[in-house]
């Protein structure tokens, strides 16, 4: 059965039927916390609680930690891309753990960014240790996968597309919100992951809406891979792409073989001169709104909720 932890800037909780118990632990991190696995059950069948809405929640994923994520991971975004799904390698690139911020924590701008975008996703949660080389499977995928949490992949399009550069893009504080719980699976539920539907709104207007079920890569062949050559520790978080319906929008097939014959400096003055009359792109003031979860209510990761903000 399920079990969602939250987090405070001072403790831990369990969430449950009837407000949040607080953790009985010295963790200060997420790995510490899931290595004392008996505080959370204790917590979790507590009686003495507090309302929910009285805590002040933090991100349940600390930093420091490794933040590694999966692009063009879902057949709808890569056609919307202007990609064919089946030819789409398994790809990562990686996150500063810096960018982690909380699931009510404003999103900050740079001021040198100006097409500012979202991505609703799914983040695997590990619980113990992954070597490189370990070989993983269907059967044991639930010992290294823990628990899930919303994630939003917050990006500078910017700065990502001319530079090819995901790292920078994707890396600024506040642009990998996360939580507000982090949901605790066993391996049966695990097995419900394509029945996660991702949500996200910006302003009350819904931009994006599609099932896991859409995804390319699912988390078995993705560890497979990934336990080639990175390592990851309980506590590290993967981040596992977004569906269609984000802001950025692919040029017109015409437009882009004309654009691949020019210089790139004149192709990308072109193509953000365009992509600047996009209302889609985040704006001051925006509330963005994220959930995930199964259609039934069985598996809910919960709902973030922040508000971008400008640097000047």
């Amino acid at each position: 059965m399920s079990i969602s932890v939250l987090r405070t800037a001072d403790a831990w909780w369990v969430a449950t039927p009837s407000g949040a118990a607080e953790v009985d632990t010295a963790a200060t991190t997420t790995g510490q916390l899931l290595a004392d696995r008996q505080a959370i059950v204790a917590a979790a069948a507590s009686t003495e609680i507090v309302p929910v809405e009285s805590l002040s929640l933090v991100s349940p994923v600390t930093a420091p930690c490794r933040v590694v994520a999966q692009m063009t991971n879902f057949a709808s975004h890569v056609k919307d891309s202007g990609m064919d799904p089946e030819a789409v390698p398994l790809t990562f690139f990686r996150k500063t753990s810096g960018s982690i911020s909380g699931p009510y924590d404003d999103v900050v701008r740079p001021s040198h960014v100006r097409l500012l975008d979202y991505e609703v996703e799914v983040g695997l949660v590990f619980g113990r240790s992954m070597p490189v080389g370990t070989s993983i499977t269907a059967d044991n995928l639930a010992d290294y996968v823990t628990g899930l949490v919303v994630t939003n992949d917050v990006s500078a399009r910017d700065v990502q597309l001319p530079k090819t550069q995901f790292y920078e893009a994707k890396s600024y504080p506040t642009f990998t919100p996360v939580g507000p719980a982090l949901v605790l699976l066993d391996a049966d539920e695990l097995k419900r992951f394509t029945d996660l539907r991702l949500r996200l709104w910006v302003n009350g207007e819904r931009r994006q809406d599609m099932t896991v079920a859409d995804m390319i890569y699912g988390p078995v062949e993705t560890l497979r891979a990934l336990a080639r050559f990175q390592r990851m520790d309980a506590g590290d978080l993967l981040l596992t792409g977004t569906p269609v319906g984000t802001a950025i929008s692919a040029p017109a097939k015409p437009v882009e073989i004309i654009g691949s014959l020019l210089p790139a400096a004149t192709k990308w003055k072109l193509f953000f001169k365009g992509q600047a009359k996009n209302p889609k792109y985040l704006q001051h003031g925006d509330v963005i709104e994220a959930t995930v979860s199964t259609d039934d209510g069985a598996i809910e990761l919960g709902r973030q909720r922040t508000v971008v903000r400008y640097t000047r």
